[in-house]
């Protein structure tokens, strides 16, 4: 009998062999949940465990270890990226850099977003500027509902936007906000895409976002389910050109980096071990 999971995976080209049935198993199924964007079904899978298979943001996924949701993932990369370019401020700003920020109102979609959590790092790691020296501006809370965000985080009301915010001077920078005119905003970071790359090269960490995750329960009752689905995830991502390493291995380093990044800030008690997060 075929074991047919309810799956919930964002629009990323590497499973759209799998998504489109070009890529298929007689082992297992995939009942596709449409969730857009797909960051609304890692709130639904923490909080409600709606999928049997889900994508999600690695920060999302520590913090529901943390609080004891029953899910394991799985080393595959759907979203990554350096993240430099994506702290950005008015073009106008007075910002000259990430040390003027201290005292300044940053701009999020929420403080565990991983984006957020990566540049948070850098600003400590590269340019001694600590998180709570600056205060977070926010439009939603975690996905994992039993975490509460720290002091130095204010949430905005339903009818604000931080893309106004910005361009209106109420907040001074902002992390990874999308439909903005590129020419009205500039990176905080000069020369950004240049830094990054010399940061990755220096650290050998090219930042992860987004991985897969399956209920243990499932895991724990069919074994060789954890096999087969990196079967079908790895043919789906061959004919991507570009795309990430998938494996323990290739993303050790910037899981284990995440995880400090991720502590450090206070999401998670401590840095989790990569066999506390995915199959072994």
């Amino acid at each position: 009998m075929t074991l047919v999971l309810r799956t919930a995976l964002g629009q990323s080209p590497l499973v759209r062999a799998l998504k489109d049935g070009s890529v298929a198993s007689d082992r297992v199924a995939f009942d596709f949940v449409d969730v857009d964007p797909i960051t609304r079904a890692f709130r639904r899978m923490t909080r409600a465990m709606e999928f049997d298979l889900c994508e999600m943001a690695l920060t999302t996924h520590a913090q529901a270890r943390a609080y004891g949701k029953p899910i394991t993932a799985l080393p595959v990369v759907l979203l990554h990226g350096l993240h430099h370019g994506a702290l950005i401020c008015r073009r106008g700003s007075p910002l000259r850099g990430p040390a003027d920020l201290v005292g300044k109102r940053v701009g999020v979609r929420a403080w565990s977003q991983t984006t957020g959590v990566w540049l948070r790092g850098v600003l400590r790691d590269e340019y001694g500027v600590a998180p709570d020296a600056m205060t977070w501006v926010t439009e939603e809370d975690a996905h994992v509902q039993e975490f509460a965000d720290p002091p130095f985080v204010q949430r905005i009301a339903p009818d604000q936007d931080l893309r106004t915010m910005l361009l209106s001077g109420e907040i001074d920078a902002a992390v990874a906000l999308a439909g903005l005119d590129a020419a009205q905003t500039r990176t905080v970071i000069g020369d950004a895409d240049a830094v990054a790359a010399a940061w990755s090269r220096a650290t050998g960490v090219h930042p992860i976002n987004h991985v897969v995750v399956v209920k243990d329960a499932l895991l724990a009752e069919h074994r060789w389910l954890a096999d087969e689905l990196m079967r079908l995830l790895i043919a789906s991502r061959e004919p991507v050109a570009g795309a990430s390493a998938y494996g323990i291995e290739a993303n050790r380093p910037a899981i284990d980096l995440l995880m400090r990044y991720a502590a450090e800030q206070g999401l998670i008690p401590h840095p989790y071990r990569v066999d506390d997060l995915f199959v072994s």
